[in-house]
């Protein structure tokens, strides 16, 4: 291992429990030892994940967070005593890990939680709210400190939560830690004063209007989560290590308003001279750990950071709140190890969280300390796979019931929390195997190909591997995705994987019998409708490098689109944006973290926006467009980039039945599709 990473690997500890080094795996919902929006039990599934994590070296394990109060068909946690039975069954072997396990457990969501469509017609029809319950309360799931909107939907505003009702939940924290305790769990963490969670709602003056003793006075928020440590330390005496989730800043500017990095804005949230008081006053209340980040739910981008936030960027807040507490404090959002390694070193933290990063690659921190850091499979920061919540104008929370009852999976690595279904299972009959197309969804599927004992074989038609995962991964920012096409590149390699550059496939059939896989990818929809289309420059030609002028008109709002008009912006352009829909990155699968930092990017920086405008002709030194009210408008630009989608572009496959086609040369997704197509292709030859 590199001494750099040194102090990463020193022992620390939180009271009298001693933890054998200073990595944390931070919750994330998904990873759940008792499930996830389910009736609860224990969860074989959640505790494969958590193991593997802890036999890898992470030093202090924290689970999904497990609502004492479960919202799907409203269960008090601490009364299934079996599940934590079980739990005790499987502690020894966690513990010969030497790793250390808190469970954190949270009130719930209040207005934070994310509501769907469906959710809507629950609530606002009488009848089917009414019927539905049992299963799903609603009223009392979104209950926050006093009446406010949802963050995902007008339709399902939040009522306050009832002093009888604060006090059960205090109640169930104390029943829930006494029996984790029991189970030999070695802390509790209590979520939380942190991203805007029913906790923080109440501590949030833009949130909190009560009058009464859990309103008004700064006492008076943060008495919720005192009440709460409180009555753990009581039910499982002081020695007892109880972790808070804890947000240094907001970063908020009011409901659904973030602030971004840099941004000069009034905070509305707890802001840094509250914060320096509030962590000493839960430090005095009982609480041993601070876990640090920054944000709400209205400010989803600092708690969980896209690839356009900073590296490290909650490190210098919770550094300064080090300072005020005498208790360790560990910090996470997007840290970098050769960074967080540094500040242990020099004192500014005790422990450094990574979350995603586990999800994409469970053995990392084991590969970092055999000096293997070419082989960490690298977390691009898509949310594609983990935390998808989708959400734009008119619509709440678009995102496949699949996809909400199945978190933490990851789009890089299709094995993580479905081992049930990909899994390497050897070949029966080794075969040669013919793939066509050498992108991503071409090396995934002869990577899993080689694992199983097959000979695949790559034909690419230009001189590199990778695809569109090259203009794909240009961007300035986006050196995640240019490390997950290295380590593809290494695994062909490492692999022996045969491997045919500037080779162009013309028909399959010059592969005889032999299986075929077809990844040819996309090709760029052209607007051959459009007058002067021929103008236009596609979006992977600018980013292989085509140059283009100063203010540049971007047709499409996208995902793709966004994307390229922010790289513009970074590079000292101007970029305009056109898109036809009623609002930027109106697609399902973009995690509402990722699009509405850009969103408010655009807004920050005054990038013009113009939605619901169809183009109608590229002409030299402008544009011709069509508002929804038919109106003509016309916009100056330089460069006209066209990001309006691709469309499949698949070799010819015939009657030829050992032939599969794959990634988006079959369907066009994103990378999780591909990837996960791949993986269950290659499983099937």
């Amino acid at each position: 291992m590199k001494e750099t990473y040194n102090p990463l690997f020193t022992p620390w500890k939180i009271r009298d429990l001693e933890i054998k080094n200073r990595i944390v795996l931070t919750s994330m919902g998904g990873t759940d030892l008792f499930g996830w929006m389910e009736i609860n039990h224990f969860d074989e599934v959640g505790a494969k994940f958590i193991m593997e994590v802890a036999k890898n070296n992470a030093g202090l394990v924290l689970p999904g967070c497990q609502p004492v109060w479960n919202p799907m068909y409203g269960q008090w946690l601490h009364k299934n005593r079996k599940m934590f039975e079980d739990l005790k069954k499987w502690m020894p072997e966690f513990h010969k890990t030497g790793a250390k396990l808190f469970v954190q457990l949270t009130a719930g969501f209040g207005r934070s939680f994310t509501i769907s469509e469906m959710m809507e017609k629950l609530y606002t029809n009488p009848i089917l709210r009414l019927a539905s319950k049992p299963v799903m309360d609603l009223d009392r799931i979104t209950a926050s400190a006093s009446p406010s909107p949802n963050r995902w939907s007008d339709k399902v505003p939040s009522r306050a939560l009832t002093v009888d009702e604060i006090h059960e939940y205090v109640n169930a924290f104390a029943e829930c830690a006494k029996l984790l305790k029991d189970a030999g769990v070695d802390g509790v963490e209590i979520h939380a004063v942190h991203e805007g969670y029913l906790l923080d709602q109440f501590t949030l003056k833009y949130v909190n209007h009560r009058t009464d003793e859990y309103g008004g006075s700064f006492e008076n928020r943060y008495r919720f989560p005192v009440e709460i440590v409180q009555a753990i330390k009581q039910a499982c005496g002081d020695d007892f290590p109880v972790s808070l989730r804890y947000s240094v800043v907001s970063k908020t500017k009011g409901f659904r308003r973030g602030a971004l990095p840099g941004e000069e804005y009034e905070e509305a949230g707890r802001d840094m001279e509250e914060s320096e008081r509030a962590a000493k006053y839960l430090q005095d209340a009982g609480y041993d750990m601070l876990n640090c980040d920054n944000g709400t739910y209205d400010a989803w981008y600092w708690a969980h950071p896209p690839i356009y936030m900073p590296e490290n960027c909650n490190l210098e807040y919770v550094e300064h709140i080090r300072k005020f507490v005498d208790i360790p404090v560990v910090c996470a959002g997007r840290m970098d190890p050769v960074t967080a390694a540094e500040a242990v070193a020099e004192g500014k933290i005790d422990g450094a969280g990574f979350a995603r990063q586990f999800l994409a690659d469970q053995e990392w921190v084991t590969k970092l300390m055999e000096d293997r850091e070419a082989d960490i499979r690298p977390c691009i920061l898509c949310h594609n796979g983990c935390f998808n919540m989708a959400h734009y104008k008119g619509v709440p929370n678009d995102q496949d019931l699949f996809d909400s009852l199945n978190m933490s999976r990851c789009a890089v690595n299709a094995e993580t929390m479905q081992w049930n279904k990909h899994f390497i299972k050897p070949a029966d009959k080794p075969q040669t195997v013919h793939i066509v197309g050498g992108g991503i969804g071409g090396m995934e599927t002869a990577r899993v190909l080689a694992l199983r004992g097959h000979k695949p074989v790559i034909y690419e038609k230009s001189g590199r591997l990778g695809g569109t995962f090259i203009p794909a991964s240009a961007e300035s920012y986006k050196g995640k995705l240019r490390d997950l096409l290295k380590w593809y590149e290494k695994q062909m390699k490492d692999l022996d994987v045969e491997v045919h550059l500037n080779y162009e496939v013309h028909s399959i059939l010059e592969f005889g019998d032999a299986p075929v896989v077809i990844a040819t990818g996309a090709t760029p929809r052209v607007m051959r409708s459009i007058k002067g289309y021929e103008k236009m420059i596609e979006a992977c030609e600018y980013l292989n490098g085509k140059e283009v002028g100063g203010t540049v008109a971007v047709i499409g709002g996208g995902l793709t689109g966004c994307e390229i008009a922010y790289e513009l912006y970074l590079q000292g352009k101007k970029p305009v944006i056109v898109e036809m829909l009623n609002d930027l990155i109106a697609q399902k699968g973009v995690c509402l973290a990722n699009s509405s930092y850009l969103r408010e990017y655009f807004a920050w920086k005054k990038v013009p926006v113009y939605l619901e405008t169809k183009l109608r002709e590229v002409a030299d030194g402008h544009i011709i467009c069509e508002d929804k009210d038919g109106k003509e408008i016309e916009i100056p630009c330089d460069s006209v980039i066209s990001s309006t989608g691709y469309l499949p572009a698949p070799l010819a496959v015939g009657k030829k039945k050992n032939a599969w086609i794959v990634g988006d040369c079959d369907k066009v997704g994103n990378l999780r599709t591909v990837i996960w197509q791949a993986y269950e292709t290659a499983m099937k030859i």
